[in-house]
């Protein structure tokens, strides 16, 4: 069973509380401490972010120099350089990680990384990070998953290019070490995705099917598909996040600026409002209009007293006002005798038969 609340600093995480957002920065610090605190900076202050991501790895020890070398399935077509080289140029340094999450802890925010290899892992659990994500491509790895797990913290885990089983087994891994603290994300890695190949459905039925909380890693274009997550019971949203989209490098141009972010953020706080409770309610704000668009009994010519009401002579007609008859109650009058004369249009009240 997932434990009640999934706690990731001092945010409840679930279906039932508002959605965490987090800014994936990833790379798109390029290279400068100083830019990527402004981009935390950009992310917390202004677009209103629950955290900062970003992604704590070594080229040497994700990918293989020779591995991409001669393929020819245009893999390395969509950089400039080598891949080897675009990762080495991405590296997140280790000796910025303290840095980093100590200014994110003074700004009250939440600094995350995905960490690609132990000594990650062990160098972000002694920093105290609040959670770890894991991002799809490492999704098969269950020797890591589990050194993860032993962590006993929350682990955010995209499921992007994986099958039902793949998933499965990265779940059952994870919850054989005791820990409970999962959310899957529904993902699509390709940068930019499709809408068509969206599938926000998909996270739903992994909540119901692995008994877990549920969000969304995304890489479609705007906010369409973290407010379809939100309104499906998701309870994180991440995406990419940059100040300028045109700027060189290979996570930039998919990635939400921080006006877009804001936006989202503003669209997902105003969709919560918006879903309310599972209880049919008449609010405050209805009460002029129940009685401006309901019909009430009212009399379908000039009345006179003593009248013996027949079907012809009433009306069902708006305005009706508190104390009227409502016209479900018409078969109850038929026959009654009327105590005064009533005006054509007039409400026939209980009083006057």
């Amino acid at each position: 069973m997932k434990q009640k609340t999934i706690m990731i600093g001092n945010k409840p995480i679930g279906s039932e509380y508002p959605m965490y957002t987090i800014a994936e920065i990833g790379s798109n610090f390029d290279g400068s401490i100083e830019r990527a605190k402004k981009l935390v900076d950009l992310a917390v202050d202004y677009c209103g972010a629950d955290a900062v991501k970003f992604q704590s790895f070594k080229a040497t020890d994700i990918v293989s120099k020779i591995g991409f070398l001669g393929r020819s399935d245009g893999f390395q077509s969509h950089w400039e350089k080598p891949v080897y080289e675009v990762y080495k140029d991405a590296e997140f340094p280790r000796e910025w990680h303290q840095e980093l999450f100590n200014y994110c802890k003074e700004k009250g925010s939440t600094f995350l990384s995905a960490p690609y290899d132990r000594e990650a892992v062990d160098l972000l659990d002694e920093l105290g990070v609040e959670a770890f994500k894991v991002g799809s491509g490492d999704i098969t790895w269950l020797e890591m998953l589990e050194y993860i797990a032993h962590k006993d913290k929350p682990i955010i885990l995209a499921t992007g290019a994986s099958t039902l089983s793949e998933v499965d087994a990265a779940v059952k891994t994870i919850k054989a070490t005791g820990n409970k603290k999962l959310i899957l994300l529904q993902c699509v890695t390709n940068y930019p995705s499709t809408f068509e190949s969206a599938n926000v459905n998909a996270m739903k039925a992994m909540g119901k099917m692995f008994d877990v909380e549920v969000g969304y890693s995304d890489h479609t274009p705007g906010s369409i598909v973290p407010l379809c997550a939100r309104a499906l019971g998701g309870c994180i949203i991440e995406k990419h996040f940059t100040d300028d989209k045109t700027r060189k490098g290979p996570d930039h141009s998919f990635a939400m600026d921080h006006h877009d972010f804001k936006e989202m953020v503003e669209d997902i706080r105003c969709l919560e409002k918006t879903l309310g409770s599972p209880h049919k309610t008449l609010y405050e704000e209805e009460a002029v209009t129940v009685d401006l668009q309901r019909r009430c009994v009212r009399a379908a010519d000039n009345l006179g007293a003593g009248l013996i009401l027949e079907a012809k002579h009433l009306v069902a007609l708006r305005p009706a006002p508190e104390g009227t008859i409502c016209p479900k109650y018409c078969s109850k009058l038929i026959g009654k005798k009327i105590k005064k004369s009533i005006a054509r249009g007039d409400a026939i009240v209980w009083e006057d038969i």
